[in-house]
């Protein structure tokens, strides 16, 4: 058996040394990875995590080691600046790291659900991230108005939001998102029918072909089409900026937040956090709690209230981790 010897940057296996280099996760199913090298020609391996614990994330910076022509072993994720996941009792699913905005796609049709938006925001707010609410389809005007009427409290709370439609409207959509997203680091989420996909392919040329080599070094048709990736902006819209795509999902728990940051993640409860009488307060039935006084007051919707109280109940459910 060869003895391994570990040193900063290198292994060391019967006397030859592979040195590690640095690489980004740009596409993620499972244990299965697509990390893009720093060299001139971003070359792109197939990746895998040593041992049997897989905790990395598309937009991870990391140090690989080559094990073949064409793929690498993970052998340290880099520190993170941010990590968004959604959660469950049971388990976490993680969708992207060291971001700076969420972009939430809803649409007129089909009808958007408005407890995922309202999830998604949360998560955002708990990381400090900027939201971007995008309301697609708007040319199929006949739920354009309910709609409108269903996002005017996102609105009234100071959550930005672009109106658009990408098959109609394609070179004005264009307009409204790239000051939004040039520069910046931006996961698109949404339920599956939204339009992310349409979306994905006007911010990003020639994304079928990168798409296909992603699913290729994935191997996607022996595990799934689905998959978390991340595509660079165009060079014209300035250094830095990528777009991470994640499958349509119907969920969005939030187990692992705490009710700390919950009461937090809801921008009009924070003026209110201090005036409850107790210093625990769990805005939910305490008398002299500012919370609940300023949903009497109509100054909070009740409807925000009701999410937090749902979050509130998932993040007290035994973890069996």
């Amino acid at each position: 058996m060869s003895r391994i010897t570990r040193h900063r940057g290198t292994t060391a296996v019967a006397g030859t040394c592979t040195a590690s280099e640095p690489a980004l996760i740009v596409a993620a199913h499972g244990r299965h990875y697509v990390v893009e090298l720093q060299d001139e020609a971003r070359s792109r391996l197939h990746a895998f995590p040593r041992g049997k614990k897989s905790d990395c994330a598309v937009g991870d910076h990391v140090m690989v080691e080559r094990a073949a022509a064409d793929q690498c072993v993970i052998v340290e994720v880099r520190p993170r600046r941010n990590l968004l996941h959604r959660s469950d009792q049971f388990k976490s699913k993680l969708l992207a790291a060291n971001i700076d905005q969420v972009a939430i796609v809803l649409a007129t049709e089909p009808g958007f659900s408005e407890d995922l938006l309202g999830r998604a925001l949360v998560s955002a707010e708990a990381l400090a991230l900027r939201p971007l609410i995008v309301l697609n389809k708007i040319d199929l005007t006949e739920r354009l108005d309910e709609a409108r009427k269903r996002l005017a409290l996102y609105r009234e709370l100071g959550y930005a939001m672009v109106e658009l439609s990408v098959h109609a409207a394609p070179d004005d959509a264009l307009a409204q998102l790239k000051p939004r997203m040039a520069g910046a680091a931006t996961i698109l989420i949404g339920q599956s029918g939204m339009g992310k996909s349409s979306l994905l392919n006007l911010l990003i040329p020639g994304v079928d072909a990168q798409t296909r080599e992603i699913s290729a070094k994935l191997d996607s048709g022996k595990h799934t089409t689905t998959f978390t990736r991340l595509y660079h902006l165009p060079e014209d819209w300035g250094a830095g900026g990528c777009l991470i795509d994640s499958p349509g999902f119907q969920e969005f728990g939030l187990h692992h937040l705490s009710e700390g940051m919950l009461e937090r993640a809801f921008p009009e409860f924070r003026p209110r956090l201090t005036q409850c009488r107790f210093y625990n307060c769990h805005h939910t039935n305490e008398p002299g709690c500012g919370v609940l006084a300023a949903i009497e007051a109509g100054e909070i919707a009740p409807r925000r209230h009701q999410l937090y109280a749902q979050l509130l109940h998932e993040s007290r459910q035994q973890k069996p981790w």
